[in-house]
């Protein structure tokens, strides 16, 4: 797998991109240290991609198990601890709702997915339980 990173501007807008995909993601820094805003924070990002990892592999589950999925979102809520003598704050603990909304969905089919994608197939899970205690839930509405 292969990304590359471009500046956009003189500051801290950033344009990213993978060998895989022709979309382009946008970065930047908060306006108080200098950037515009014109992008998500990187750690957003990170969130973002466990969010979307898990995402797909819960939408492949309930499509093969035919559920009829009308709304699917997921929240995710990430805790941050600054490491002794560092600036960094890696994520320390991470939870993720899932709100799935359709006719006739299957609570327990629902659930299952999800913990299937969170235990056994997500590729972000993996990487990022390594540091962060990672949590999930679900709500499941029926129409």
């Amino acid at each position: 797998m292969k990304v590359e990173l471009v500046r956009v501007d003189d500051a801290f807008h950033f344009e990213a991109s993978g060998a895989s995909s022709p979309v382009k993601v946008h970065t930047d820094a908060a306006e108080d240290i200098g950037g515009s805003n014109a992008g998500v924070r990187p750690m957003e990002l990170l969130l973002m991609g466990l969010a979307s990892c898990s995402a797909i592999d819960v939408a492949l589950i309930l499509k093969k198990q035919r559920q009829d999925v009308q709304d699917f979102r997921i929240s995710v809520e990430g805790e941050r601890v600054e490491e002794e003598g560092t600036r960094r704050k890696p994520f320390r603990k991470i939870h993720l709702r899932f709100h799935l909304a359709g006719r006739d969905l299957d609570a327990e089919k629902v659930n299952k997915a999800i913990a299937l994608s969170m235990e056994k197939y997500c590729s972000a899970t993996a990487q990022l339980e390594a540091l962060a205690a990672i949590t999930f839930d679900a709500e499941v509405k029926n129409a």
